[in-house]
């Protein structure tokens, strides 16, 4: 009785090499957006701290710049941060506006402590209702949530300031938190805005 050879199924190494070179390329891609390298907000000088796309399974959902006053490769550098900063969107798809909102809630809630949440829930509220009140984004579509001390965390949609600004420093923390928190919403994008991969 003869025994059957056991057939292996070996990757050529140039076709391993391929996919990783392709994987490479994949996280090193630069955004479709051309952030500016430096902006102005409320006097200050910002600088692009790191730029990234937001993936959702093999879709990009949106292009997101971090301005910040100094340069910043990690959460608590970041955080010690008292100036003004920025981030900046550009949507890479069509985003009906109340996931949008409640997306960045459930970010918000999975990277603070509850009562900081309830706290600020007010602030949280309204960062739902603005973007509830715009029935989709469209590609190449701008958001962007400014933070100026003494004033608040102030909301844009296509470069229009939405109301009011809200909440203190301690809520655009929590805000940060969602992309470069312990559960951040993307941890590729977290590296980008850290700018961890130069």
């Amino acid at each position: 009785m003869h025994r059957v050879p056991q057939v292996r199924r070996v990757i050529p190494m140039s076709l391993a090499l391929v996919v990783l070179a392709a994987s490479a390329l994949a996280v090193a891609a630069p955004t479709q957006t051309n952030f500016p390298p430096e902006i102005q907000v409320a006097g200050t000088r910002l600088q692009l701290n790191g730029a990234g796309t937001r993936h959702k399974a093999i879709f990009k959902v949106y292009d997101l710049g971090l301005y910040t006053p100094a340069k910043a490769n990690s959460p608590e550098g970041l955080f010690k941060q008292t100036g003004p900063m920025r981030l900046q969107f550009t949507a890479l798809r069509e985003i009906p506006g109340t996931d949008l909102g409640l997306l960045f809630i459930k970010g918000l809630q999975e990277n603070s402590p509850k009562d900081k949440v309830q706290k600020h829930a007010i602030s949280s509220n309204r960062l739902i209702e603005i973007f509830s009140g715009k029935s989709r984004l469209v590609p190449g579509d701008t958001f962007a949530m400014e933070y100026v001390p003494g004033k608040g965390t102030q909301f844009f949609i296509l470069d229009q300031p939405q109301g009011a600004p809200v909440g203190d420093a301690e809520f655009f923390g929590m805000i940060l938190r969602i992309w470069v928190g312990d559960s951040p919403a993307d941890h590729l994008l977290k590296k980008a805005l850290l700018a961890l991969d130069q």
